[in-house]
C-alpha cells in the first residue's frame, strides 16, 4: 500500500509505502489536546515506509514526562503530521485527517485510554475498547 499526505498549508508532505500496523482511536488526555478536544485518530505504520518528501517538520517532546511522544508537525500552519512514541519502536503514527485520501482508514480497530474519554466522544460499535492499552 502507498499512502500520502501533509499539511493543511502544504509545507510539509509525506509519504508512506507499507501495510498499516495497526488502526486506533486514542482517548487520552494529551491526544484531547493535540485534537482539539476529540479522540485522536491514527494509524500506525513501519518507521522504515515512512519519509518526509517536502519540507520538514517541527517536534515536540514534553520534558516533564518519563517517556514522552514525540509529535511532529508543520511549523507553517502547525497541523499534527504524526506521533512517535517509545512504547511502539520502528512505529510512525499518522494523523489520519493529514492522508490525502482518509477513506483509506476505513476506521479504528481498536479503541483506547477510554480511562480519559469524555462524555461527548463517541466510541464505534463493534471495536476493541481498552481503559489504557491492549496488556497495559
Amino acid at each position: 500500500m502507498e499512502i500520502e499526505g501533509g499539511c493543511y498549508c502544504g509545507a510539509v508532505r509525506y509519504k508512506v509505502e507499507g501495510d498499516p500496523l495497526f488502526k486506533g482511536q486514542c482517548h487520552c488526555r494529551e491526544c484531547q489536546y493535540i485534537s482539539g478536544g476529540s479522540p485522536n485518530v491514527t494509524m500506525g505504520v513501519p518507521e522504515a515506509g515512512f519519509a518526509y518528501t517536502k519540507g520538514s517538520p517541527k517536534a515536540f517532546r514534553r520534558s516533564d514526562l518519563e517517556n514522552p511522544v514525540t509529535r511532529e508537525f508543520c511549523p507553517e500552519c502547525g497541523t499534527h503530521l504524526v506521533s512517535r512514541a517509545p512504547a511502539l519502536p520502528g512505529t510512525v503514527m499518522l494523523k489520519v485527517g493529514t492522508l490525502d485520501d482518509p477513506s483509506v482508514f476505513g476506521g479504528p480497530q481498536m479503541v483506547i485510554y477510554t480511562i480519559d474519554k469524555q462524555a461527548f466522544h463517541h466510541v464505534p460499535d463493534g471495536v476493541a475498547v481498552f481503559e489504557r492499552t491492549p496488556g497495559g
